[in-house]
């Protein structure tokens, strides 16, 4: 049994950190980020780590920032034989990185070299990737491009959003860490470094990250909305108002040609019952399937029709300009 501290914030972490108080191991503290306001009423709300610590009686540290002298003397004090960190929220420096006993590993949800930063989970699916991971590192100065302990492999399914393989990613990330965990401790653990040269980015989110082009293929239309669920979302505009694009298929390459023939992409080729189709780039079709308007409550396209008629000839459209 190996002393750790552990960091995570989100609920992709907390498997870990349960999988870990499973198996016996010995969880010093757990570090996260600080309270948040959120809701409507903007209330101070704990994060999914500090909530799943207070509930197994672990010490919670939530500094500001990482460098900070005192939560380094707290740090110290806690004597860690191994840092764990699973979606922590920021870089640390190498004064925390180095303080345990055997150095720090991370719980990343990539194959990496590929998709090193905050968002790998999206970026891949919003990149049309079949698969995605988890790989133990070694945290080093360089974001995410320390030395592989171990990885496992996860095929992303065809209708499988970030939200949904973020879910997977966290329980096979759990049963990853506490294998090497164990490596680590005997002594067994096996060290390979990345290909930095393979190395490709996946930044933080921002809401522009959801702004449809039509002028692209529909599967990349749709490989977007999967991959921005559950948030920022993809998102159009029609007559100014702003749609949230929440699921969508790819119409066959049969009633592709059959429906685009004369239609300019972003251009809304079938408005009616179940059926709102769009023209994309490549002369491809998209079927929408959920919309969300600004808002408003998420809506089928029956009831979204319903409620909406939509006068053909219309188009949505990447700006908020009139239609």
């Amino acid at each position: 049994m190996v002393t750790i501290v552990f960091f995570g914030t989100p609920p992709f972490a907390v498997p870990s950190l349960e999988r870990l108080v499973a198996g016996g191991e010995q969880v010093a503290a757990a570090v996260t980020q600080p309270d948040r306001r959120r809701g409507r009423g903007q209330r101070l709300q704990p994060s999914a780590v500090k909530s799943a610590a207070l509930a197994h009686g672990i010490p919670v540290l939530q500094p500001a920032r990482a460098s900070d002298p005192a939560f380094l003397a707290q740090l110290s004090a806690l004597q860690p034989d191994l840092g764990v960190v699973a979606a922590y929220g920021k870089m640390l420096p190498d004064s925390v990185l180095h303080a345990p006993r055997l150095g720090t590993i991370n719980v990343h949800a990539s194959l990496l070299p590929k998709y090193r930063g905050a968002a790998p989970v999206h970026r891949a699916i919003m990149a049309g990737e079949r698969e995605t991971g988890i790989t133990m590192i070694r945290l080093v100065r360089q974001m995410d491009a320390g030395p592989m302990l171990a990885r496992v492999v996860h095929p992303i399914g065809e209708d499988e959003t970030s939200e949904m393989a973020e879910r997977a990613l966290a329980a096979l990330g759990a049963d990853l860490l506490l294998t090497t965990v164990a490596a680590l401790a005997s002594g067994q653990a096996i060290e390979e470094e990345q290909d930095h040269a393979r190395a490709t980015l996946a930044p933080r989110l921002t809401r522009e990250d959801g702004r449809v082009d039509w002028a692209q293929p529909a599967d990349t239309v749709r490989n977007l909305i999967r991959g921005l669920h559950p948030w920022p979302h993809a998102y159009t505009f029609l007559h100014g108002t702003r749609y949230l694009l929440l699921r969508a298929t790819v119409a066959s390459r049969a009633e592709a040609e059959r429906l685009t023939a004369p239609a300019p992409v972003g251009t809304i080729i079938e408005a009616h019952g179940d059926r709102l189709h769009l023209a994309c780039g490549e002369k491809t079709v998209l079927a929408l399937h959920e919309v969300q308007p600004e808002g408003r409550k998420r809506l089928s396209t029956r009831a979204f029709l319903a409620g909406r008629p939509i006068a053909l000839p219309a188009a949505f459209q990447s700006g908020a300009g009139p239609a």
